[in-house]
């Protein structure tokens, strides 16, 4: 489940930069200690670590008849079927808002979070506060960190920067919203804004996990390491049970060759997690080290 688009060359840096946000927004990436940044829902993976639910389907409400994500149940597709005829009758602007948000519930229970975020963004269309439009940008992303394609990464992180620059707008000081606006930067023709963002965020908290793991995986793909290991340092400092800050820590350390710091980044990693594929990928860069 680590993201291994860093040490791939080869693939296209939308693709590096949304594994980046991939991995912080489904660890939670937030500032709050844990036993890695946060828990890992069961919405937000596949059966591989990989979403698959980003597939170009239709967004709006007059598709009712678009078929859910796969995963659904016969069951949660009738489901939807009726709440997309109940938003499209309903007699006031409350009562469509009110399904919309039951809408947006069921979307992310099947894993099709930027229909999620459409619906969502209807509700913070008819009331458009700070916390409406961040819980469509967060859908939004959510669709954006795991996008399969470049197409789809340019469309969900556009969609992501302009929904939380009108967070911004209302709330000039959410670091989490500015975090993400950053990392969605990241994924664009302009990533250096993504850069000067995340630097923000971190001159005005320099413990946040998000900024910290973000601008290293940065550093590791311009082949900065020793700034890299300077940034997953600094992350595991602020939360030593960053499962993902340790990994890449070891993976840094070892560009640098201190093999031994190296070493005891990545049993450090594999002691906080009983993943079995984090113990391979850890067996398998320890291998490299000897």
């Amino acid at each position: 489940m680590l993201p291994k688009g860093i040490l791939k060359p080869k693939e296209s840096r939308s693709e590096l930069n949304s594994d980046a946000a991939k991995t912080a927004n489904r660890d939670g990436g937030g500032s709050k200690a844990g036993a890695s940044s946060g828990p890992v829902s069961a919405a937000a993976t596949g059966n591989n670590g990989e979403h698959s639910a980003d597939d170009g389907h239709d967004h709006g409400p007059a598709a009712p008849e678009a078929a859910p994500h796969t995963t659904a149940t016969a069951a949660q597709r009738q489901e939807l079927a009726r709440l997309l005829k109940e938003y499209k009758a309903a007699p006031t602007a409350a009562a469509q808002s009110a399904v919309a948000i039951t809408l947006a519930r069921r979307y992310e229970s099947v894993e099709r979070f930027d229909s999620a975020g459409f619906y969502l963004e209807q509700v913070a269309l008819a009331s458009p506060s700070a916390s409406n439009w961040q819980r469509a940008a967060d859908a939004y992303f959510q669709a954006f960190s795991f996008a399969a394609s470049d197409e789809r990464v340019k469309l969900l992180g556009g969609k992501s920067r302009e929904l939380y620059g009108k967070v911004l707008q209302k709330e000039p000081g959410n670091l989490d919203a500015k975090t993400n606006l950053g990392m969605a930067y990241m994924a664009s023709e302009d990533p250096v804004q993504g850069v000067t963002i995340l630097r923000e965020v971190l001159a005005a908290d320099p413990r946040n996990e998000k900024a910290l793991y973000n601008m290293g995986i940065l550093a590791v793909q311009s082949n900065q390491f020793d700034k890299a290991v300077t940034r997953f340092q600094d992350l595991v400092k602020v939360n030593p049970k960053n499962v993902n800050g340790q990994f890449y820590l070891g993976v840094t350390l070892a560009r640098t060759g201190a093999k031994e710091a190296a070493k005891a980044a990545f049993l450090t990693a594999k002691s906080l997690s009983p993943d079995p594929a984090l113990a391979a990928s850890v067996d398998e860069e320890v291998a490299k080290l000897k």
